[in-house]
């Protein structure tokens, strides 16, 4: 098998999973209780927010353990409820983890106003501007996308942010691993995080909160989490994520210049074989290792189909339903129209992917593209 999907899910790094397994043998204890067993447990996690903390650039204090991003952005939005200021900014190209919450809180009387992006993919921070109104009290744009990969200007828009006292959150689970974060130097009030992107464990992540903002919780119960979020503590998996954080920003040099590398050989390759394909996203501020390709006139549901029986996994922004396509939200909104857009693919490398696996890929995508003309 040859993964290529690294923007949806990575495995779990080796010391990551050992970790996990000697902390759910040795480290099992509750760890609200008072006894030695609780005890360690509870150093376990205080180790792991320290490990995260310094992988973003914040105090530990500033770190708190979640189920993921999801449900990080989702903590974030929920409180617009107990704001006096309900409007919110954001972008047409954000996660639905932000913009289906956007909607479900329209009935709870919060509205937003969605700015949209250039063709690669970039938000205008003028744009930024230019929404707010004398009712917005948080702006949400993501730090990378995930079909595309185009770093947005989060420095620029914190500026912009700050001179209008507006909170400034960003959801930053694409980018740890890949691009250096420091929560400080971007100027967000809040930033979110997942594990499984960064070859931690699923089902874990983090909310950075800055020094002074408290959050109402949206799960009600015990004291955890400085009673952010109620419910006894992951801790296997919050010390997976802390582990991975650390071995990912650690590497972090290493790693871009690998896949960059492998980004690199696979569009001159890919090119030679196909010439006229089109990459999609921005040129230079783009994700390490993220490629999004479209081959026109070949649909993006045959070729995962085809490349899926090779062994080869990629994925597609684009929708299938009852033999019909969709075209990617993402790409369209960057303009790019409908012919080309259901022949786009995304390709992600991971840390474990090499130039073999790259020659490979290629490879068969060459023999793909044959059948496919083959048989039309």
């Amino acid at each position: 098998m040859h993964y290529f999907d690294h923007s949806a899910t990575t495995p779990l790094h080796p010391k990551v999973k050992k970790l996990m397994g000697e902390v759910g043998d040795f480290h099992f204890g509750n760890p609200s209780s008072v006894h030695a067993f609780g005890q360690k447990a509870k150093i376990v996690i205080e180790t792991a927010r320290g490990q995260m903390a310094k992988a973003v650039g914040c105090n530990s204090n500033e770190i708190f353990f979640t189920s993921g991003g999801t449900e990080a952005n989702n903590l974030v939005l929920w409180n617009l409820i107990h704001q006096n200021k309900k409007h919110v900014v954001t972008s047409v190209i954000e996660h639905p983890a932000v913009l289906k919450v956007l909607d479900n809180l329209e009935e709870f009387g919060v509205s937003y106003t969605a700015v949209g992006v250039d063709k690669n993919g970039g938000v205008n921070p003028n744009e930024v501007q230019n929404a707010i109104t004398a009712d917005t009290g948080l702006i949400s744009i993501m730090l990378a996308n995930n079909e595309m990969g185009t770093i947005q200007p989060i420095g620029e828009i914190s500026s912009i942010a700050k001179e209008q006292g507006i909170f400034l959150h960003s959801d930053a689970v694409q980018a740890l691993g890949k691009i250096p974060i420091n929560a400080k130097d971007l100027g967000v009030d809040y930033m979110s995080f997942s594990a499984h992107k960064f070859y931690g464990p699923k089902g874990v992540g983090a909310l950075y909160i800055r020094k002074g903002l408290k959050l109402q919780p949206l799960i009600i119960g015990g004291s955890q989490e400085r009673r952010v979020r109620a419910g006894t503590e992951n801790t296997p998996g919050i010390a997976g994520c802390g582990l991975a954080a650390e071995l990912a920003v650690n590497s972090i040099q290493d790693t871009h210049t690998h896949l960059e590398s492998l980004a690199k050989a696979f569009k001159e390759e890919i090119k030679r074989i196909s010439p006229d394909v089109i990459f999609n996203g921005h040129p230079k501020k783009n994700l390490p290792g993220l490629v999004n390709v479209s081959f026109p006139g070949y649909r993006s549901d045959l070729l995962m189909i085809y490349l899926d029986r090779e062994g080869i996994a990629v994925s597609s922004g684009s929708a299938c339903s009852s033999g019909d396509i969709k075209p990617s939200r993402i790409l369209s909104e960057m303009e790019i129209n409908d012919e080309i857009n259901i022949c786009s693919l995304r390709i992600s490398f991971g840390t474990g992917n090499t130039l073999e696996d790259v020659d490979y890929l290629t490879t068969c995508f060459k023999s793909t593209l044959e059948r496919i003309r083959s048989s039309a």
